[in-house]
């Protein structure tokens, strides 16, 4: 059997199981390098070079992180918590469009955190926990919370090419096609990607209106109240909500014209303090706060860049690509339907779009070419194929977000709640809208 699904099936089987993704990882690499005819000491050799390749990614986070408590600190999250306090402790006839205001604007929130406010999943554990109190209350199903937020997360990067999704669609998607050899200058990636994206949106609504729809209660804890005490907490003022808007402008343009969301997290963290709305005093308790916050879901992602250098290592997706197309010979269709899923095998071991991408376009790219495939076509099916697999991921941060946010009372399982839900409701309608744009562009 092939390494790579090996591996894969190690990790997924152990993180069912309850054993740590980051154990679950490691593990799955392992399996897969000795499966790849690897000995230990190469397998591990190749793993440690995958974890510094990661050292960027949770140094980003880290900043991201103290960024977004930095947010916090001027107050607007807790205002926003407060205003929705107060409206669902108003009329009971208020609490149908409370919910429904409250689920627009985590959604609006998840969606804004990959380009205009650029701090990615740091917003969530600010967020979610001081409202879990008031999700209790009305009911709402964690499951329906963690498929919002990771839409958000995954649509907006893989259509909107702004942001993080300047980054996944220009730079990572377009410039490894090219260094493939195909030209996709005239490929228009908005349109493009419209089709594929149309099936995240398919999800999103079969989970918000059908399968998540009726209430789920969940035990109030001592967790839960204190959390939602929080949000009286720190003052807010005028100035202080100036400040964070213009921090988070500055962010927004710095990481636009750099590129990097470590410098757009280091000037926004700059403005808080250049104009005391973080003091001096107060500055390494709030960077060491927003460390805290991101650093298990860092750990991961570099134990997920580990698995992928092992995987890179082993040489066997080429062969599984390779393979798939071969075994259905010169159908289009069959031959893209291969390609996607062989890609959402991929993206779910490593855990991240942004990784996958380049593991898959030099593969796939003459495959494209060969089998008759348009430019646009490829670019979809490429980036299509990249993006499956990162909601329904152990390992994602799409998917480990959600989580972190949700589960801090203990009564949202990882695997079950977000991870299952997520796969379900956005890997099977992006395979079946990834596979028309495929075929139609």
């Amino acid at each position: 059997m092939n390494a790579v699904i090996i591996a894969v099936a190690v990790m997924l089987i152990l993180s069912l199981a309850r054993v740590h993704v980051v154990l679950s990882l490691i593990l799955g690499a392992i399996a897969g390098g000795l499966s790849a005819g690897l000995d230990m000491t190469t397998t591990m050799k190749a793993f440690q070079t995958g974890l510094s390749n990661g050292a960027q990614i949770a140094l980003s986070y880290a900043l991201l992180g103290a960024f977004a408590v930095a947010i916090a600190h001027s107050g607007l999250p807790q205002m926003l918590a407060n205003n929705v306090i107060n409206k669902l402790n108003g009329s009971n006839s208020a609490g149908g469009m409370v919910k429904w205001g409250i689920l627009f604007v985590i959604l609006a929130m998840s969606i804004m955190s990959q380009n205009i406010i650029p701090i990615h999943i740091a917003f969530i554990p600010l967020i979610i926990p001081p409202l879990l109190l008031v999700f209790n209350r009305m009911q709402v199903d964690r499951r329906l919370l963690a498929c919002i937020m990771t839409f958000g997360l995954v649509t907006t990067y893989m259509w909107l090419p702004y942001g993080f999704g300047k980054i996944f669609l220009q730079k990572i998607l377009v410039g490894n096609i090219t260094q493939a050899g195909l030209d996709v200058s005239d490929v228009n990636l908005f349109n493009t990607m419209t089709i594929p994206a149309l099936g995240m949106v398919a999800g999103l609504l079969i989970a918000v209106f059908i399968s998540y729809r009726k209430p789920r209660q969940y035990t109030t804890t001592e967790i839960d109240i204190q959390a939602n005490q929080q949000t009286k907490t720190p003052e807010t003022s005028r100035y202080r909500s100036f400040v964070a808007l213009f921090a988070i402008v500055l962010s927004f343009i710095v990481q636009l014209k750099t590129d990097s969301l470590l410098i757009g997290a280091m000037v926004g963290f700059a403005v808080f303090m250049a104009l005391g709305v973080v003091r001096w005093k107060e500055a390494d308790n709030v960077f060491n706060d927003g460390i805290k916050m991101m650093a298990m879901i860092g750990f991961i992602m570099i134990a997920a860049q580990g698995f992928a250098e092992v995987m890179k290592e082993t040489k066997q997706i080429q062969p599984l690509v390779e393979a798939s197309a071969a075994l259905f010979g010169n159908s289009k269709g069959m031959a893209a339907l291969a390609m996607l899923v062989v890609g959402l095998l991929v993206t779910m071991g490593i855990g991240s779009s942004f990784s996958t991408l380049p593991i898959i376009a030099a593969i796939y790219v003459p495959l494209c070419v060969a089998m008759g495939f348009s430019p646009a076509a490829t670019v979809a099916l490429i980036g299509t194929a990249g993006a499956l697999g990162d909601a329904g991921s152990p390992a994602s941060d799409s998917t480990l977000g959600p989580t972190a946010g949700l589960n801090v009372d203990g009564q949202h399982d990882h695997m079950r709640d977000t991870v299952i839900p997520t796969f379900l409701h956005y890997n099977l309608p992006l395979l079946v809208s990834g596979w028309i744009a495929a075929m139609v562009l």
